[in-house]
């Protein structure tokens, strides 16, 4: 599940845009998941997104029948600034338990490269090596989120081709605008009403697990987030995302509440 929302994740990324208004939101935000009819996970997510710097953090944790079978729990945070509406982590951070075997990640930014701090449990005893020039100029997933809501915001276009870098595996992700459309109304969501749709698509470059360097694995997923404006001075939020995984086939992601954070 940990590698279905980083995946996720590097898949919203898009490019900068121009400009914004020079105006801090701050944001709380709760989702949950669902994949064939179960509940397969909950998130809560913080947004700081301010003129000059961003901060993010979520919290997330498998629950139903995944969690019973794959029970894990994650929470990632990152800061950052903006340089030219281009996002510039700092510091990126995540600590997680997953079928009971801790997993921590420290990542720091130096022009432009992020430099592994902490890294538990060791790459080599999972996963294929990353090659440094495939780390460099990429950024982390929760940075490329936050550069989908200001470019969204700046002109509601989501074209672009970027790498993500979550300390074990390089992504490479195109995303296309898709349509305006119009959200019914849901039991598992607050949300209805117009959203744009970004479509991506999602490709592992590095950082495979042992044995699965594949055509299969190196193989695309794709699926769409829905953005919408559904709080006071914020930027467009996803309300929906809809993903595909190599597990249980596509799971939606439902905004299930929204609230600005006090200051």
């Amino acid at each position: 599940m940990s590698r279905v929302l980083a995946g996720l994740l590097g898949l919203l990324s898009l490019m900068p845009g121009p400009a914004l208004a020079q105006q801090a939101a701050q944001v709380h935000l709760t989702y949950d998941a669902y994949a064939a009819g179960i509940e397969i996970m909950q998130m809560r997510a913080f947004f700081g997104l301010g003129p000059w710097s961003y901060q993010i953090g979520i919290d997330y944790h498998t629950t139903g029948l995944v969690g019973l079978f794959y029970r894990g729990q994650q929470v990632n945070t990152v800061r950052g600034v903006w340089q030219e509406n281009h996002p510039q982590p700092v510091e990126f951070f995540g600590d997680g338990v997953w079928r009971g075997r801790p997993r921590r990640t420290l990542i720091d930014y130096d022009r432009d490269t992020p430099e592994i701090k902490v890294l538990r449990p060791p790459q080599e005893t999972e996963r294929e090596p990353v090659p440094a020039e495939l780390r460099v100029h990429t950024m982390d997933t929760l940075s490329a989120l936050a550069q989908l809501m200001r470019r969204v915001e700046a002109d509601g276009r989501c074209e672009t081709s970027v790498r993500t870098y979550d300390g074990r595996r390089v992504l490479e992700v195109t995303a296309r605008t898709g349509a305006r459309e119009d959200l019914a109304p849901s039991g598992r969501s607050v949300f209805h009403g117009q959203a744009l749709r970004c479509d991506f698509e999602g490709s592992e470059l590095a950082g495979f697990l042992l044995g699965e360097d594949d055509p299969e694995h190196r193989g695309p997923l794709q699926g769409s987030a829905w953005l919408a404006p559904v709080l006071h001075d914020a930027p467009p939020l996803p309300v929906r995302i809809a993903f595909q995984t190599r597990w249980f086939g596509w799971a939606t992601m439902y905004l299930t509440g929204a609230t600005e954070a006090a200051e």
